[in-house]
């Protein structure tokens, strides 16, 4: 899959580009619906099908204050939308001055930098462009003066609900993996980069790979068994996200700890991939250091019990 930040990075083709376009953010299974719309179209027109996103989000640029937690890294995202069979990505960077680019002015960029468009597909009621100020009629409007064709994907809903980051994002707040997992269509898990610690885990007998989260949705506070993807390995695990009390972390940090039940080796710098599977016990305050290595003991123990199962 290439992956482009600029318009005119994407590889030309001589029957133009079936586009998808949104933030995507968590690729749920609406995000999916809209993806998948644009490759049948790209299919059936023999042309490029090619999703269109951003990074940052939008809202951390023009409302900081509103911005959400995201559910991937940018990574992530890209990983799950190559899955879907995508051609290509545009990764469009989300800057002070992208943001004054009217909807109007982002479409004929697209189609005069990136080559012929055929189709672009979008979800219901999506908006983009400087004060929102594109949406599906103007790119109706658009589409028939440049030669496309506007698919407005209808909502995915599971029951009474429907599927958005939103919702995908309170559920994980919640710690309620299984409805995320039906909301992405997979295995709930987040992404983190492995960063210096202070080694307490390992004056423990537990030594743990400490993770960057930063700008992430987490679930509650607490202990879990968890699958970490570890160079390609999937490696069972006890997770701890929480500030550790016991240990006198007086500032309040967060931390996402995981220990490895089966691995050992130096993965400073690596991207781990942390599954969720349950969760063990809330995080809370030990009388004292053998207190909780105890319970850390008895946590691997139960975590064993849970991924072995």
């Amino acid at each position: 899959m290439v992956i482009a930040r600029y318009p005119r990075e994407l590889p030309r083709h001589p029957r133009g580009l079936c586009l998808a376009m949104g933030m995507f953010d968590g690729v749920h299974l609406g995000h999916q619906h809209v993806v998948r719309s644009a490759l049948l179209e790209a299919a059936t027109q023999g042309a490029r099908g090619v999703v269109v996103t951003f990074d940052p989000h939008p809202l951390a640029v023009v409302d900081p204050a509103r911005a959400p937690l995201l559910l991937q890294t940018l990574p992530q995202r890209l990983r799950a939308i190559a899955a879907l069979g995508a051609d290509a990505v545009l990764v469009n960077p989300f800057t002070k001055e992208f943001a004054s680019v009217t909807g109007e002015g982002f479409v004929r960029g697209l189609a005069t930098d990136a080559g012929p468009l055929r189709s672009i597909s979008v979800g219901q009621g999506f908006h983009f462009g400087n004060r929102r100020s594109g949406n599906v009629p103007l790119l109706r409007v658009l589409g028939a003066e440049l030669g496309f064709v506007t698919h407005e994907c209808a909502p995915v809903s599971i029951g009474d609900e429907r599927v958005s980051s939103s919702l995908v994002r309170r559920c994980l707040r919640a710690g309620q993996f299984e409805q995320v997992a039906e909301l992405l269509g997979r295995p709930c898990s987040l992404v983190g980069t492995v960063v210096a610690g202070d080694r307490l885990g390992r004056q423990l007998g537990f030594p743990t790979a400490n993770l960057d989260v930063r700008g992430l949705e987490i679930p509650p506070h607490g202990v879990y068994a968890a699958r970490v993807l570890v160079r390609r390995e999937i490696v069972p695990a006890v997770l701890n996200l929480g500030i550790r009390p016991t240990l006198g972390n007086s500032g309040g940090e967060l931390r996402f700890e995981v220990h490895l039940l089966d691995f050992q080796g130096d993965l400073y710098g690596e991207e781990l991939e942390v599954g969720f599977v349950a969760k063990l016990r809330d995080e809370r305050k030990f009388p004292g250091i053998d207190a909780l290595k105890a319970q850390i003991g008895l946590d691997v123990a139960a975590a064993r019990a849970i991924l072995t199962a």
